[in-house]
């Protein structure tokens, strides 16, 4: 198969860094969009049905958001959706790679398409997200998976319309992953996977450069939207029906860093309260040093901030945060934790950890399970950490060997769950706000809502309450959720 090239950049042999102002990257997309239909309508034909589509998302809530972004452009064009990677004649992959374990699993899934390939030459098969802003990962795919249709990344997600019309229109490999963007564009078809709450991506990429980890090299240096640009389009979903939003970043607390006269992000978070129709606000996720005395406030006197906040620590060790590159201590959490608490008793809190960090010892580890039972989180994501080429952390040494982290992983996660059971079951027989998404994926007689706070309750109900809130009593816990009972 012959491979489309784009003009060469600094970053790789496969790249194109063409920008237009927004506005007119817009309408330049929406005609690709009008071009693209004409070529799914003609495919249509030769295959003798509607052609199907299938979006996996890998990774985290941006990625989310963004493959909500691809399935609008891909159901506007004529697309109809499907579960079935097997079935679909087009499958996108939205990748991740923060931890190689999600890299292998996208090579593995390609193998499987591979296979699927051979007996439908027609089906198409396209790749984005993180992975793939990675050059290794590109070669990788260029010479062992060379029946991949289409590569792009992160930087040019708004372009896919365009890409995907030059998919379509040829039977050659096509790659267009770039180093760096200054347009954002947002204002193309979106397929939210719930009618009432939706993502807002707020600020893209990431300043801090954390030693283990790879995203402010694969999803770019911070950018911030105009709050101006995010208030409208909160304004447009309250429209449609949304009460509830998160707002989306790297790292929210710095958000309009760099934008002349801008917001700050709890001013931000302000004007978003004053959005009629808007009932619950989310945000994700916060830096613990950039969380400032001004966001704890708002965050304490509104009354649509919900109660839960997901504050990564990594670490317990103030030597391993310093190695990390985290630029707090310890203490400096701690007293952070304790000042959250004082202002926001009802305030549920989350966090990341990892574990087996290059030169973390067993003393470092022992002060992170110390440092989840002073705290408490009511739920932890737990990893052992996964070195990422290009990152200064994957050619430091180890000092504590495969068995030893594994056994102070289990030891951290018994800990985490014990914490997070006895935090979660405080609220046992309180009466709490739930909004209900979905009908039970067990019992079809039950409805699943979630509260402010981030907790799940299972209670009696059918579909026709989706999107709705209700007042349920919290009469069982089970660990990580409750069985309730709708008052």
């Amino acid at each position: 198969m012959a491979l489309h090239l784009y003009r060469e950049t600094d970053y790789s042999r496969y790249t194109s860094t063409t920008a237009y102002p927004t506005e007119e990257e817009e309408r330049r997309q929406k005609e690709e969009m009008q071009t693209a239909e004409g070529l799914v309508s003609e495919l249509a034909l030769k295959l003798g049905h509607a052609p199907t589509c299938c979006v996996v998302t890998f990774g985290c809530q941006m990625n989310a958001r963004d493959s909500e972004k691809i399935l609008g452009v891909l159901k506007a064009v004529g697309y109809q959706e499907t579960d079935s990677e097997d079935e679909a004649d087009l499958v996108v992959y939205n990748t991740c790679t923060v931890r190689d374990n999600a890299n292998q699993r996208v090579y593995g899934r390609l193998g499987h398409l591979h296979a699927m390939k051979k007996k439908n030459p027609a089906k198409r098969i396209a790749l984005c997200g993180c992975m793939i802003q990675e050059p290794d990962v590109i070669e990788k795919i260029r010479s062992s998976y060379r029946f991949v249709d289409l590569l792009f990344g992160t930087h040019n997600l708004y372009k896919f319309p365009e890409l995907l019309k030059k998919m379509l229109e040829s039977d050659h490999m096509i790659i267009d992953v770039w180093k760096q963007a200054d347009t954002i564009v947002e204002d193309l078809p979106v397929v939210r996977k719930y009618p009432f709450k939706s993502g807002v991506n707020i600020m893209f990429g990431c300043d801090n450069y954390c030693t283990y980890c790879i995203v402010p090299y694969v999803r770019g240096r911070e950018r911030s939207r105009a709050s101006k640009e995010i208030l409208r389009e909160v304004e447009r979903l309250a429209a449609e029906g949304v009460s509830e939003v998160m707002l989306l970043g790297q790292n929210v607390n710095s958000y309009g860093s760099g934008l002349n006269g801008e917001l700050s992000f709890p001013q931000l978070l302000q004007e978003v309260e004053k959005v009629e129709g808007i009932r619950r606000i989310r945000f994700m996720t916060s830096h613990p040093k950039d969380l400032s005395e001004e966001l704890i406030a708002v965050m304490r006197d509104s009354k649509k901030i919900c109660r839960h906040l997901h504050l990564p620590v990594q670490s317990g060790s103030t030597e391993v945060l310093r190695k990390m590159n985290r630029h707090y201590t310890r203490e400096q959490y701690l007293a952070l934790v304790a000042r959250l608490r004082r202002e926001i008793p009802d305030l549920s809190l989350t966090t990341d950890i990892i574990v087996g960090f290059p030169s973390e010892t067993r003393e470092d580890l022992e002060e992170t399970i110390r440092l989840v039972e002073e705290v408490g989180y009511d739920n932890a994501f737990t990893f052992i950490y996964s070195p990422r080429t290009g990152t200064p952390a994957a050619s430091w040494p180890m000092q504590m060997s495969e068995e030893e982290i594994s056994e102070g992983f289990e030891r951290l996660l018994k800990v985490v769950q014990e914490k997070a059971r006895e935090s979660v079951a405080k609220l046992t027989g309180r009466t709490e706000e739930a909004l209900v998404e979905e009908v039970n994926s067990h019992d079809a007689s039950l409805v699943t809502g979630r509260l402010s706070n981030n907790v799940l309750v299972h209670f009696p109900g059918d579909a026709s309450m989706i999107g709705q809130y209700h007042q349920v009593k919290l009469k069982e816990n089970r660990g990580f959720y409750f069985i309730g009972e709708k008052v």
